[in-house]
């Protein structure tokens, strides 16, 4: 009997809005895939990204012309070559996974992970706004252990003071989303530095970002996009510190397994983020960040409604997933 599958397209309201230095959005579009086979089912939940020129109609129809492999049988490792990298591998991926462990009966969790699964602390994120509000939002999450700020304008360093005075027990990663130029890097980093930032993505856009190779790193200096698969590390020797995993770049947690362990070898930190996506989303890379240098699986909380059932979070603590939701 062939597998079923199924394609939704689904919104959920963000709590307020949600701005970065590229624009604001108040609402989280995800793709889910369901993969049912001899009674069980699988999901995984993507998030197409404008910055890497997916769209939701083309994801869609991506995930849908390979709809009669994956009915098929398709395996994770096959998927790797019929489609690249990107959300649509993504949510084929996810939903294998958890489709492997309901019919085999073993956890993806015994599958992927060396260790048993740990709560996980998360960055919160506090979006680009103008310093005096973004020093409210920090003062507001001042007693979460991690916060991660957006930045990326031409006033960054009275953001970066604003939002370090308000929370001056957090530890703080600057995301600047490719906002720098070779003309305020210098100084915006050893003003980072002065503030006690532990960590700072991708300063510059990706492409040119090559003076990294020749400035000064007081604060570690992590990839985001730049970095989507394993064979994009080598290049990133001497430019970068760490790494930004994204399952929606790598395509799946097939890949972003081979990207973390890859990534580990030649030395760079590791961190595992998310986009704006629901606990679906979130749960495989629960699985991927244990042991992680730096955690950024907070999507849930930044939605006004997330699914049922979804992720437990306790603060900034974040729970294995039940299998219920997935894997």
């Amino acid at each position: 009997m062939a597998r079923v599958i199924s394609v939704e397209s689904e919104r959920f309201p963000i709590a307020g809005t949600f701005t970065i230095s590229r624009g604001s959005k108040t609402e989280a579009e995800v793709i889910t895939v369901t993969i049912g086979d001899n009674g069980h089912i699988g999901r995984g939940e993507c998030v197409p990204y404008k910055r890497y020129g997916e769209t939701m109609e083309g994801v869609r129809a991506a995930i849908e012309a390979l709809s009669d492999r994956i009915a098929g049988g398709i395996s994770r490792i096959a998927l790797l070559d019929a489609l690249p990298a990107g959300a649509a591998r993504n949510a084929i991926d996810c939903a294998l996974w958890d489709l492997e462990a309901k019919t085999g009966g073993k956890s993806v969790a015994a599958s992927a992970c060396k260790a048993p699964l740990q709560a996980l602390e998360t960055a919160y994120t506090l979006s680009l706004g103008e310093p005096g509000a973004m020093a409210a939002q920090a003062r507001a999450n001042a007693a979460r252990p991690l916060l991660k700020v957006k930045i990326g304008g031409d006033n960054d360093i009275a953001r970066i003071r604003a939002v370090a005075e308000a929370a001056p027990d957090s530890r703080i990663i600057l995301d600047a989303n490719e906002g720098w130029t070779d003309d305020n890097i210098v100084e915006n980093l050893a003003f980072a530095a002065e503030q006690g930032i532990a960590l700072i993505e991708q300063p510059l856009s990706a492409g040119r970002d090559r003076i990294l190779r020749h400035i000064a790193h007081p604060v570690p200096i992590c990839a985001d996009e730049s970095v989507h698969e394993a064979k994009d590390l080598e290049a990133l020797i001497g430019l970068y510190d760490a790494v930004n995993i994204k399952l929606d770049k790598s395509g799946g947690l097939t890949a972003a397994l081979v990207l973390r362990d890859r990534a580990r070898e030649l030395g760079f930190g590791i961190m595992i983020g998310c986009m704006v996506g629901t606990s679906l989303a979130m749960a495989p890379a629960v699985l991927l960040a244990q042991g992680a240098d730096f955690v950024d699986l907070d999507g849930p909380l930044l939605l006004a409604r997330d699914r049922e059932p979804g992720l437990v979070y306790e603060g900034s603590l974040v729970s294995p997933p039940d299998r219920a939701l997935w894997g």
